[in-house]
């Protein structure tokens, strides 16, 4: 396992951290050279560990289309949206850098060990200010945020509540002089008060994806196109509506007249295919 020391002391500590409020001493990195994945656009994403069908679907779609895009997408590989982003981006040929609590030889949580790995072999990295066999203190997941927004030309949250950890991450944005987007999110629902609140400060809102690179100054490329095909009718009724933008099963059921036996039928079939995951509360995306 490479690991490779980068010192504030010496030249190798990358320029982004150099010059942030508290820069580390030292990070630590496993992967893909963190000065080349540093040349291209970046944007971190991050936001609450338990996210609703609403934040796991915009999550997803815009982690995906940015990646296509080719933004590397950051985080902190926690549970929930961050782990959602990082996935997405993988599944969409994308690079990601993942920040950790600690080292970087034992992510953190542990149920997303195979998902770090994978981005480590999908040419992103994995980071950390934290040597072998350090404890993962309480403290470090907020400190862990500060790399994230230096590491990233903008942050985008997609998903928060009013107490979420990942307004330090927004605050740590700001303090470096970086944009924070947020989506909008459902006025009645306990986690979008974080990210409605920072719309209220002055956070950009964003709905699509192409909002984003507006923001990083980057006109929209032309991508091969990810056409998710159906092995029968059946199959691309149900993908059809996904494009349409439907997600609950219910609805999915109603509006393509299928008998409620085919349609649950369908939906296994293209999960076990890969073609659409499970969002939880019986809502349903494609991959």
């Amino acid at each position: 396992m490479l690991i490779k020391k980068l010192t504030l002391i010496g030249d190798d500590l990358p320029e982004a951290l150099r010059n942030i409020p508290s820069p580390p001493k030292q990070i630590f990195c496993r992967g893909a050279p963190l000065k080349e994945l540093l040349r291209r656009p970046r944007v971190a994403i991050v936001g609450s560990r338990s996210p609703s069908t609403y934040g796991k679907q915009i999550t997803t779609r815009l982690a995906g289309e940015l990646a296509e895009q080719g933004i590397v997408i950051i985080s902190g590989l926690a549970r929930g949206i961050d782990a959602l982003a990082h996935q997405a981006a993988l599944e969409a040929g994308g690079l990601g850098i993942a920040v950790l609590p600690g080292p970087v030889d034992k992510v953190y949580p542990r149920s997303n060990r195979r998902l770090g790995e994978a981005i480590i072999k999908e040419d992103g990295a994995l980071v950390s200010e934290y040597e072998e066999g350090e404890i993962s203190y309480k403290q470090n997941f907020i400190a862990r945020n500060r790399l994230v927004a230096g590491l990233a030309q903008a942050v985008l949250i997609s998903e928060a509540a009013e107490k979420s950890g990942s307004l330090h991450t927004a605050r740590f944005a700001r303090d470096q002089n970086k944009t924070v987007m947020v989506v909008p999110g459902n006025i009645t629902s306990n986690l979008s008060v974080g990210t409605n609140n920072l719309l209220k400060s002055n956070a950009e809102p964003v709905t699509c994806y192409q909002d984003v690179l507006h923001v990083l100054g980057l006109r929209v490329r032309e991508t091969p196109g990810h056409q998710i095909r159906g092995q029968n009718a059946s199959e691309q009724k149900i993908i059809d509506l996904m494009l349409s933008g439907l997600s609950e099963g219910d609805m999915l059921l109603q509006r393509s007249k299928l008998s409620t036996s085919e349609f649950n039928q369908v939906i296994i079939m293209l999960e076990i295919a890969g073609k659409i995951r499970p969002l939880g509360a019986n809502h349903w995306s494609l991959r």
